[in-house]
């Protein structure tokens, strides 16, 4: 007996917008199966919701009431001075930069052309090129019954195509910018495919932000494929920094190579609503993972990181620390498993989730799993939460310090943990600035 599942006004609302847009989005024939194809698995999926163990504690089928409309513009009305105020401490970090705004690459606000052995193509652009090479570009990889990954697949309009060249040492980071300038509340849908050729160093920034006075609410499916190459070495740091009701869901689909090092960091506060998924598969011997963040909520922001570390094949290390720190009634969620496939051997695998907690209405919810079928392993997992310590709060207050700048002393030594893994000097700089701001705004 087969049981029809309703669906809900925002999951007909997504098949709507699809209908609506379908004619100008951007693709040829092969693309436009593709997207097809995805919004009719995304239909016969739904948004997940609680009965689906990864998405437990992040049910969007009762958090979205309703599909907002795709972003039509690329804010045209948006100024260099706007990406400034949106960027924040970032955009003091001297790189080079690609910008979109609602979803739509702006060329005149970006800065890239004279990187060397970089080659950068907006999305948009590479789907209109062959068949081949533009289905490639619209068939994600990670979790097939990933409904958010099909809807981005359905809706993707931009993004960034990023082709680091083999052996190629980039001195300057490399800051994709989405930064979001709407006066009424919208949908975007973007998504970054990234190559770093064999023997290549980068550092790239991916910052989700917007310009004061937009919408407070929002809706953002954000896609980043990112392959690091034989020997390469990657730097991969993404920064939310949103405000109001917007709900973002990101995905990091990420494949290392032979000796390939990664390392990525996430920041996030200020958005309603914040999944971040990683999934990580090492693709040959001897790679390095190093996966880290600090996530930040109050009010009732509910922020959640979920990530999948697949040690495939053997020799193969992982490390993932992530702090996070809770106020009023925000909620965390953390979700790390790590997988040791049967022929994995000589795996390292080490997480960490803490988070400090400031009020007694907030909740966090740590699943840290292991799934282990090899037997010459070490592998390992923990999770911890506290409150303030009362007696470093009443050392610094003893020695002067007032209360509140105590308090900001401690948040920001626990949070600085994480944040000092990112290597880039002013990049690292800048996140703990927007840390700070995010305490300061809770001390006036």
């Amino acid at each position: 007996m087969n049981v029809a599942v309703m669906k809900t006004k925002a999951e007909q609302g997504f098949t709507e917008q699809f209908d609506k847009a379908a004619g100008r989005l951007p693709g040829g024939k092969a693309v436009k199966a593709a997207r097809a194809d995805a919004i009719g698995k995304f239909s016969a999926l739904g948004l997940p919701h609680r009965r689906i163990e990864e998405w437990k504690y992040t049910d969007l089928r009762s958090a979205i009431k309703e599909a907002l409309p795709l972003a039509g513009d690329s804010g045209a009305g948006a100024t260099a001075a706007d990406v400034i105020v949106a960027l924040g401490p970032l955009a003091h970090v001297d790189a080079h930069r690609v910008v979109f705004v609602n979803g739509a690459f702006r060329a005149d606000l970006s800065d890239f052309a004279d990187v060397e052995s970089v080659d950068v193509t907006s999305l948009a652009t590479a789907l209109a090129t062959s068949d081949k090479s533009a289905k490639a570009l619209a068939t994600p990889t990670g979790p097939a019954a990933d409904a958010t990954i099909a809807l981005n697949t359905a809706l993707m309009t931009d993004g960034a195509v990023l082709r680091v060249a083999k052996g190629a040492a980039v001195g300057k980071p490399l800051l994709i910018a989405y930064v979001r300038f709407a006066p009424t509340a919208e949908l975007t849908a973007v998504r970054n495919v990234i190559s770093i050729g064999d023997g290549a160093n980068a550092t790239i920034i991916e910052a989700h932000v917007s310009v004061p006075g937009s919408a407070a609410e929002a809706q953002i499916n954000a896609l980043t494929e990112l392959t690091v190459g034989k020997s390469a070495r990657v730097a991969h740091i993404k920064v939310t920094a949103d405000a109001g009701k917007t709900a973002h869901i990101a995905t990091w689909n990420v494949a290392l190579q032979r000796d390939a090092t990664y390392r990525g960091f996430q920041f996030t506060s200020g958005a309603g609503l914040t999944r971040n998924q990683i999934n990580a598969i090492y693709d040959g011997e001897g790679g390095k993972l190093d996966l880290s963040g600090v996530f930040l909520a109050r009010g009732s922001s509910h922020v959640d990181t979920t990530l999948v570390v697949d040690h495939a094949v053997p020799h193969c290390e992982s490390r993932e620390l992530f702090k996070c720190v809770l106020d009023d009634d925000g909620r965390g969620v953390f979700q790390g498993k790590i997988i040791v496939r049967p022929d994995a051997q000589k795996t390292d695998g080490k997480q960490m989730a803490q988070v400090l907690m400031l009020s007694p209405n907030a909740e966090f919810d740590s699943k840290p799993e292991l799934e282990i079928y090899a037997d010459d392993v070490v592998c390992g997992h923990g999770a911890t939460s506290a409150q303030l310590d009362e007696d470093l709060l009443f050392y610094c207050k003893s020695r002067g310090i007032p209360d509140d700048e105590a308090r900001v002393l401690l948040i920001e030594s626990f949070v600085g943990e994480a944040i000092d893994k990112i290597e880039h000097e002013e990049t690292r700089e800048a996140v703990s600035l927007l840390a700070l701001q995010w305490l300061g705004a809770k001390s006036r």
